[in-house]
């Protein structure tokens, strides 16, 4: 009979786990927990292993997609917003709440997925 030993703790996955959480903690705090989430990712990645650093680059990753996707729509909202003079910004408006709704929806997916993959040890 032969015992596996317990795996060695590796540098930066608590770090990574944390992350997941404020990301799927975010949810209901506005993306206020996604943004303490992100700078703990960056702050842990110069001493982490290998694997938890590929977890923390796709978390920032992740974060500056949903970021910028974000920044994004919300220009294109203040457009519809200035254009609902002319009634063509409601359609504007309406089509960056729907996107921004799937950037929502898409962020929180990535991050389920991303913490069964740390939790099932696979690397990002």
């Amino acid at each position: 009979m032969s015992m596996n030993a317990p795996p060695q703790p590796q540098p930066g996955r608590t770090a990574a786990l944390a992350v997941y959480g404020f990301y799927l903690l975010s949810i209901p705090s506005a993306a206020v927990f996604a943004l303490v989430g992100v700078i703990l990712a960056l702050v842990s990645r110069d001493g982490a292993s290998p694997f938890a650093r590929s977890h923390l680059d796709d978390q920032i990753r992740i974060w500056m997609i949903a970021f910028w996707w974000s920044v994004g729509l919300l220009l294109l909202a203040l457009i519809g917003w200035i254009l609902s003079v002319v009634l063509i910004g409601f359609l504007l408006i309406w089509l960056a709440g729907l996107l921004g709704l799937a950037v929502y929806i898409w962020f929180t997916i990535k991050s389920f997925l991303g913490l069964l993959a740390l939790l099932d040890n696979r690397m990002r």
